[in-house]
């Protein structure tokens, strides 16, 4: 695995170009391989979420984990409300992609996985055309098309409030306290998300990675439903989601609905998780592999 980063136009809401920003991402297995798997985390997190997963596909796939802009190692936005910008998301992620297929041989294969954001990221991808790549499967980690605004304001009681830490361990503490519903993680993982999600400040304490303007899009006066279903239907790729069975952000019904419209995905409920599964769990990574190389023989 390697750290790398791209400098990319920063788009603001309009869709105007205005400077650049760093893209800061890791690649891992062979930069020659064609077959390239893209990894895009939730809300908060980091492209190092990812480690696991990548570690198990690297033998397979290429693996880029992207962080994206206001996250991880990633330049913060100028302008707050350009977050609330899906074209901000979409133009890095397809600047990425234009990039790794420059050092790839042949045409790119891609295989997205996305947890909660990052699934929302790739569905509005998956539905783009003329895209330079072809676009294989897509993986979901617990997101679907609809999300009611009353949902999004509950991010905002959280997402802009940037608590410090005087440790590590502190830090760590209070996210096992916020975040018991994605799953059954060893403390080890837990480490591993925290170390990779931390800030060190100038008066010695620790911060989340990321820029707390994100909240931006959760405020009253801006958020609004966010209704992907008509790019949904126009999906007629593989598509694998993965529902925590108390998740809340992905309910039953609109799970079943995926079923029925679009790629009608193939959804696997995973027992006493909530949002979001973080794909560390050896039972997630297998489901993953499994069906990204599926179909890797198929292209």
């Amino acid at each position: 695995m390697s750290w790398k980063h791209l400098f990319v136009p920063t788009l603001t809401e309009s869709g105007k170009p205005q400077g650049h920003h760093r893209l800061a991402y890791t690649d891992w297995g062979d930069p020659k391989n064609e077959h390239v798997v893209v990894c895009v985390h939730g809300l908060t997190r980091n492209c190092r979420d990812f480690d696991f997963l990548a570690a198990a596909l690297q033998q397979d796939f290429r693996v880029i984990c992207i962080d994206m802009v206001g996250r991880g190692r990633s330049d913060w936005l100028q302008r707050p409300l350009d977050y609330n910008s899906p074209l901000v998301y979409l133009s890095d992620v397809e600047n990425m992609l234009r990039h790794v297929h420059t050092e790839a041989p042949g045409r790119m294969q891609l295989y997205w996985v996305g947890v909660s954001m990052g699934g929302l990221i790739g569905m509005m991808l998956a539905a783009r055309p003329h895209l330079p790549v072809d676009f294989n499967a897509l993986v979901i980690s617990d997101i679907g098309p609809f999300i009611p605004t009353w949902i999004l304001r509950r991010f905002a009681d959280f997402v802009g409030k940037d608590p410090r830490f005087d440790s590590l361990d502190q830090m760590k503490n209070y996210m096992k306290s916020i975040s018991m519903s994605c799953g059954d993680l060893s403390d080890a993982q837990w480490h591993h998300l925290a170390k990779y999600g931390a800030r060190d400040h100038a008066d010695g304490t620790v911060g989340f990675r990321y820029d707390p303007a994100i909240s931006i899009s959760f405020q009253p006066d801006v958020a609004q439903d966010i209704d992907l279903w008509p790019h949904w239907d126009r999906l007629a790729l593989p598509t694998l989601v993965l529902r925590g069975e108390k998740s809340d952000l992905l309910p039953p019904a609109m799970a079943g609905e995926m079923q029925l419209r679009g790629p009608r995905a193939n959804v696997v409920e995973l027992p006493g998780i909530g949002h979001a599964p973080m794909l560390m769990d050896s039972r997630e990574i297998g489901l993953i592999r499994n069906f990204l190389l599926k179909f890797k023989s198929h292209s």
